[in-house]
């Protein structure tokens, strides 16, 4: 058994910028760092580590845990900060768009409550394609963090008490640790088959806890102020320069991880949140082993200070971005005001807040305690009461619930008028197929916002529009309407957005079982936020080689006629414009050119 050292560990500082930096780099800029999102994964992993070696440093010293004492740490590290973000997020959020505030009492209730993640899973709610984002989604990695702290710290104290000496404490929290990696992370490999929306085992405590104990595993090893003997030996063997080697390959291959990830793809489930975590403790090990080969070498103030408002930037940075984004409308702009915003409001709540708050004797209590709790209760009533006014329901999904509602109506009128009138002769094309005459329109969430205006501007139309549906559940529409001789001359298809990697397979699909008579028109689909590496970008490019192989199908081209007027997308999630008139007068258009360029082009036969 090693010496008691120093608790802090030089150069772990460094673990927890990386981290962050990962996670604001993919936030700000999301299409260029897609895999950003695995830095939450290292703060995953560091804690999981930290909390379980102090532990055992705990056990070791004093032969008990005192579990209401963690409890109460965590506690006063993790609320003050969280409940100040809250105060100023929300009044500040009066300069954007009002549908930021979509549900708040909710949002808030669960931010504080650390059950954003169950919140998120509840309402559906999708990390990545939320029409509007909420301003604390953020909070679902606090909320399965805190979790951990509640249901770990009981498993180790009811360890502590069956266990008394120090060797067996830490082979038996090794064992548990490993147990319950393989619980979680087997949970989450086991449930990946056949998701459309990953966002529930993403947000799910269960399923994301694995990360956590591949970091309870290497601090039962290494350790903070006590190491176990392997480790000490390990340590006797090296020179500094080994780990610092160790810790940069270890720091790159964590930052390309990034780069080769992407939310919507299975493998990062099934291997990339793990090799993530895996990478993460090897920086770990290698920071540990740094401390004790370079003990002469001081960590940089400035790292020290980043590090310490680290946790308070993590809370601030999302709900400031997108509340400036609204307000700028310019990426970059955003970006510059919430990076210096959350870093003065970082440094409020580390050096000042949140030492008043804890009641911790501070040279400067008498001189401004009074007006910063006098400030933050007049924030706690601005936020009140825009909490108490906040709107249920988004402008956008107002407009998509009522776009729904109007196509029940009709299919609902259509049921009554077929039953209650005597049957009448179906107008047919005169391509001697023996198909019903005009337009069927078959899309998504975007079809749906648009189809008030499309029903009105688009001649003998008939639309089937439903949110997030994808290209084999268009397909299924298809089929019906096609059994049931309800499917028009004209087919167009406007799917995509939510896309899967058979994709290709799926619009095979619906070409080859389409029967004769039909001409198909496939429109592309537009994502603000996707790249050339996304599927609906890909969908796309392999929509426009079909009129090539396919003389009855037409392509209409919305991916490049909406990327050339992104002035329709403003104050949207960048994908659907909700409404606005030159968005629906565009897209229409498009559906219109195609039609006509469809009639001049010859039927499947």
């Amino acid at each position: 058994m090693g010496s008691i050292k120093k608790a802090r560990i030089r150069w772990f500082s460094l673990i927890r910028i990386f981290g962050l930096g990962m996670v604001l780099y993919y936030h700000y800029f999301k299409t260029r760092y897609a895999g950003g999102f695995v830095g939450v994964d290292v703060f995953f992993t560091f804690s999981g580590y930290l909390i379980t070696a102090l532990f055992i440093d705990e056990f070791i010293r004093r032969d008990k845990v005192k579990l209401w004492a963690f409890y109460r740490r965590r506690f006063n590290r993790i609320f003050p900060p969280l409940l100040l973000m809250v105060l100023i997020a929300v009044p500040l959020s009066s300069i954007a768009n009002p549908d930021l505030r979509t549900n708040l009492t909710k949002q808030i209730t669960a931010t504080l409550s650390f059950t954003t993640n169950f919140y998120e899973i509840s309402t559906g709610g999708s990390y990545e394609t939320n029409f509007i984002p909420h301003l604390f989604v953020h909070t679902w990695s606090l909320a399965v963090e805190m979790h951990f702290y509640l249901i770990w710290g009981l498993i180790v104290y009811l360890v502590s008490r069956t266990v008394k000496s120090a060797k067996y404490f830490r082979t038996a929290i090794f064992s548990v640790s490993f147990v319950l990696f393989a619980v979680s992370f087997l949970s989450m490999f086991t449930q990946i088959k056949g998701l459309s929306e990953y966002s529930p085992i993403y947000f799910s405590s269960l399923t994301h806890g694995y990360p956590f104990f591949v970091g309870a595993m290497i601090g039962s090893f290494c350790g903070v102020g006590q190491s176990a003997q392997g480790f000490n030996q390990l340590t006797s063997r090296l020179t500094w320069k080994t780990p610092l080697i160790g810790f940069v390959v270890s720091a790159l291959l964590l930052f390309g991880l990034g780069t080769r990830m992407k939310f919507d793809q299975a493998s990062t489930y099934a291997y990339g949140i793990l090799l993530g975590s895996l990478i993460t403790g090897c920086l770990i090990i290698f920071a540990r082993l740094l401390h004790d080969k370079a003990p002469n070498v001081a960590e940089p103030r400035f790292i020290t200070y980043l590090a310490d408002i680290s946790y308070a930037m993590y809370l601030f940075h999302w709900p400031l971005y997108i509340i400036f984004l609204s307000y700028f409308n310019n990426n970059i702009k955003a970006v510059v005001a919430a990076l210096i915003g959350s870093v003065i409001f970082s440094t409020l709540s580390y050096y000042y807040i949140e030492p008043l708050l804890m009641g911790k004797p501070v040279a400067y209590q008498k001189a401004v305690g009074g007006p910063l709790l006098f400030a933050m209760v007049i924030l706690g009533v601005v936020t009140a009461n825009y909490a108490v006014d906040a709107p249920h329901m988004s402008s956008l999904e107002q407009h998509l619930w009522v776009g729904n509602l109007y196509q029940d109506a009709d299919q609902i009128q259509a049921v009554h008028a077929k039953v209650s009138q005597p049957k009448q002769t179906v107008p047919v094309s005169q391509t001697n197929y023996n198909v019903p005459q005009g337009i069927s329109i078959i899309g998504d969430s975007v079809t749906l916002g648009a189809r008030s205006y499309l029903l009105e501007h688009v001649k003998n139309s008939d639309i089937n529009a439903e949110g997030n549906r994808r290209m084999d559940q268009a397909y299924d529409v298809l089929m019906n309407q096609q059994n049931n001789n309800q499917l028009r001359e004209y087919v167009v298809i406007c799917i995509g957005t939510n896309a899967f990697p058979d994709f290709k397979e799926q619009i095979d699909k619906i070409i080859h079982d389409l029967k004769k008579g039909h001409r198909l028109i496939f429109m592309t689909p537009y994502d603000g936020h996707a790249d050339a590496t996304y599927d609906s970008t890909k969908i796309a490019v392999y929509e426009r080689t079909l009129p090539a192989k396919y003389p009855f199908i037409t392509v209409t081209d919305w991916n490049k006629i909406a990327s050339s007027h992104p002035e329709v997308f403003e104050g949207t999630d960048g994908t659907h414009f909700g409404g606005i008139e030159k968005g629906n007068i565009l897209y229409t258009k498009g559906i219109n050119d195609a039609i006509k360029t469809a009639g001049k082009k010859t039927v499947k036969a």
